[in-house]
């Protein structure tokens, strides 16, 4: 695939063309930064004929913090939590990313209770993501009910996560070596509560949304993505696995617990929003699955395998390491010379990536599409802004 640089101004600069009585004038309007479908500070330009749209033109950086700059004066230890700050609804998972890396380099060793507490409380937030996701996609298409549910049952698996780790977003539990704390007494019974009231919802989610005349109509064969186009962007998460692509890093490359269950890989036909749809309601299903396999088995054994105030130093060398988050595969680059600190980190952000599946699926579209296509990529901008 051939990439052609041009800067924004060339972009936004009309062609004059030949003018007929027939012709029609093709002009720009922005759809955010402060746009309430765009999910964050993330700001479309949109070229359009009439409410037909030509091209998207994805404009970032109103959100930046440097993040990555700021780890190149940080330990790997006091990285981890800048790592919640950027797919807040993916935090732990984020910090497993890290985690992994610095333990890949190191050599450092985690318990089976590490692994299985780690693969419980990710599977959690996934469903979480996806539940707060499933209100937010209803609420974008006009169905404001759905957004109270989801949030209603979202909160439950909030407070469980409260009760451990001590905070309810921006979540900073996976550490090197382990677990900041262990499990709460209360932490099993809890989850193995929750579980059958999810499922029931699931489906009562599905009698409310998923056949619903006009989801169809908004999601049918709207926003095609291809498996080939999907790959070439570096397309990864339920995007990916809707476009007929069966890649999860849970399946392909597992890690923590992952490789001692059993769940089926979602994986879509068209790559449309509809795909899309429901490729996520079935990931939740099968998230559950994947706890109900290890709530009842997780062993004794330490919570972390280094002290408190261990200092670590990887191996001079580059070094990676990836989880699969909500939202796709989540990799961590180091560059390490040896010292407490690294040279040069780099997170490679799954809503990045994604994003630019707009600059094909949404030409030809109309403005009320694009609402769907961008709902249906679920994104989180600070994790594409950092």
């Amino acid at each position: 695939m051939t990439v052609v640089l041009s800067s924004l101004e060339q972009k936004t600069s009309l062609i004059p063309g030949a003018r007929s009585a027939l012709s029609t004038e093709e002009y720009f309007v922005n759809m955010g930064p402060q746009h309430p479908s765009t999910h964050g500070v993330l700001r479309l330009l949109l070229k359009l004929d009439g409410e037909t749209i030509r091209e998207v033109i994805p404009v970032l950086g109103y959100i930046h913090r440097g993040i990555e700059k700021i780890g190149e004066h940080q330990t790997y230890k006091q990285f981890v939590h800048l790592t919640d700050r950027m797919d807040y609804l993916s935090a732990v998972m984020n910090n497993w990313a890290v985690a992994l890396t610095v333990e890949k380099a190191a050599g450092i060793e985690t318990t089976p209770r590490i692994d299985y507490v780690r693969t419980i409380v990710s599977e959690l937030e996934r469903i979480s993501s996806h539940l707060l996701w499933w209100g937010v996609f209803a609420m974008d298409l006009g169905a404001i009910t759905p957004f109270l549910y989801g949030f209603r049952d979202r909160e439950m698996i909030t407070d469980i996560l409260e009760e451990t780790i001590g905070a309810r977003l921006t979540m900073n539990y996976i550490q090197p070596g382990g677990l900041m704390f262990d499990i709460h007494p209360d932490f099993v019974k809890r989850v193995k509560a929750l579980l059958p009231y999810l499922k029931a919802k699931i489906e009562e989610y599905d009698e409310l949304v998923s056949g619903n005349v006009i989801i169809q109509q908004r999601t049918r064969d709207v926003g095609v993505l291809d498996g080939k186009t999907a790959l070439a962007y570096g397309t990864t998460g339920p995007a990916l696995r809707a476009s007929g692509v069966a890649w999860d890093l849970r399946r392909t490359d597992p890690y923590g617990a992952y490789d001692k269950v059993q769940f089926a890989v979602a994986v879509g036909e068209r790559g449309d929003c509809w795909d899309r749809y429901w490729v996520r309601v079935e990931e939740m299903r099968q998230s559950i699955r994947i706890i109900e396999q290890l709530i009842d088995g997780i062993p004794e054994g330490k919570y972390t395998t280094i002290k408190p105030a261990a200092k670590i130093r990887l191996p001079a060398g580059r070094h990676y390491g990836q989880v699969e988050t909500a939202r796709g595969v989540l990799g961590c680059t180091v560059v390490s010379t040896g010292g407490e600190t690294p040279y040069r980190i780099h997170m490679r952000s799954p809503s990045f990536n994604n994003l630019w599946c707009l600059t094909r699926m949404a030409p030809g579209g109309r403005i009320a599409d694009l609402v769907a296509m961008i709902s249906t990529l679920d994104f989180v901008v600070p994790d594409m802004d950092r």
